[in-house]
């Protein structure tokens, strides 16, 4: 099956998923004037299933979502193909089944969609053992390594951090479609290695730049001159760095598919293994555990001197994603501002709501003999939703002891505030 054909039939059986079932039901109505063919049907039906499981769970083992995307895949492409109807009749539904199986999973892992079954580890010669989730957090910290060596490499009294970084939904699906579509080279995504980690890196840094420049302002009477270092970052979008590396027009639509929100669940669960609400948040928030003193958040905010920074912390992981520019997270620097933006929008839910990942927790300390004061209705503090397990919440909190920290809660802990549910 060519590459464009396999994709095309791969994106419309994936999105025919959902009503399958009323199709093979249709499809065994149109047979029932005879009764016996169908009932042999139905079960070679049944076996064709499981070797649909089998063969997908053979590609991807460890890609859960995208094996059960698969089987649905295939079973939408068996009911929405008019001609099997006179297989069946003719007793070839099984041969016919076993051969649209091998060519469904094929044709999808050779495509960019492959990228979703990507958690297999290196390839057998790589030596390694290497996953997307593995050389993104590898990623990730060379690029702050390169910050933090713009900072030592620099003398300055103050740090000003802008912009942000290209969303790694938005680097991998370039990855994948300049990978897997490439006319000289073409490479399926499916497994890593350290060439294709080399593939990854490159175009995250096609993506990406960090620039740095100081300004100074002098000292008025006896004041020292003051020196500010400023670092930005920034990053082009999907349709600049397809005209950089000179997509085709089918190549553009690969893309856009890949991005559009049919795959979210999917992207959270190859980046984050979170399936529903908002894991690259997490992600970025994972990785700042342990920071001490809120710096760079508060002078990215634009505070010249250290602040409380829970609200910060949040709104800075935030702005990492692109969900600020993107208008579905605020800025915001004190806690009753944040929870006064989601009600407004009516992404507001009560301390009863079992929330997903990405969620945004907000809490009502009960503190009488303390700077909090007792519980008033007014929020105090505010954190990530990492995860929620066996009845309690896990979050990733920002100024808690003036440092970033894992806490946990029970679902409907009395000085839960509430959550803004993140719309991204």
């Amino acid at each position: 099956m060519p590459l464009a054909a396999g994709w095309r039939s791969s994106r419309q059986a994936v999105k025919a998923a959902g009503s399958s079932g009323r199709k093979i039901q249709a499809i065994t109505r149109s047979a029932k004037t005879a009764q016996q063919t169908v009932r042999a049907a139905a079960q070679a039906q049944r076996r064709a299933v499981q070797t649909a499981r089998a063969t997908a769970k053979a590609a991807a083992a460890t890609a859960k979502v995208a094996v059960k995307a698969t089987i649905a895949a295939v079973k939408a492409a068996i009911a929405a193909t008019q001609e099997l109807i006179a297989a069946i009749a003719a007793g070839g539904w099984v041969a016919l089944i076993v051969v649209l199986v091998i060519c469904m999973v094929g044709s999808i892992l050779a495509s960019p969609l492959g990228i979703f079954f990507g958690g297999t580890g290196g390839g057998a010669d790589s030596g390694t053992t290497q996953t997307v989730v593995s050389v993104v957090r590898e990623i990730n910290q060379e690029y702050n390594d390169r910050v933090e060596a713009l900072k030592t490499g620099t003398a300055y009294d103050e740090l000003s951090l802008s912009g942000s970084r290209a969303p790694w939904t938005e680097v991998l699906a370039v990855y994948a479609v300049k990978t897997a579509t490439d006319p000289a080279d073409g490479q399926e995504v499916v497994t890593m290695d350290d060439a294709k980690k080399e593939l990854l890196r490159q175009v995250f840094w096609d993506m990406n730049e960090l620039t740095s420049f100081t300004s100074t302002v002098p000292g008025e009477d006896d004041e020292e001159d003051t020196t500010t270092l400023h670092i930005t970052t920034t990053h082009k979008t999907t349709e600049e760095t397809a005209d950089l590396y000179g997509f085709n027009a089918e190549q553009r639509q690969q893309l856009a598919e890949l991005l559009s929100e049919d795959y979210r669940d999917l992207w959270n669960t190859v980046l984050y293994g979170i399936g529903t609400g908002s894991g690259e948040i997490v992600a970025v928030a994972l990785a700042q555990v342990g920071n001490v003193g809120g710096q760079p958040y508060w002078s990215w905010y634009g505070f010249s001197s250290r602040v409380d920074w829970c609200a910060i912390f949040v709104s800075w992981c935030a702005n990492e994603c692109g969900f600020i520019d993107a208008g579905v997270a605020p800025k915001f620097a004190g806690c009753v501002q944040g929870s006064r933006w989601f009600k407004e929008r009516g992404l507001w839910q009560d301390k009863s709501y079992a929330p997903n990942p990405g969620d945004i927790i907000f809490f009502d300390w009960d503190d009488p003999g303390g700077f909090s004061g007792p519980q008033d209705g007014v929020s105090d503090h505010v954190g990530i939703v990492e995860k929620v397990e066996n009845g309690r919440v896990y979050t990733i909190e920002g100024n808690s002891g003036d440092k970033c920290c894992q806490r946990s809660y029970p679902i409907g802990y009395y000085e839960i505030y509430g959550y803004g549910r993140l719309c991204a």
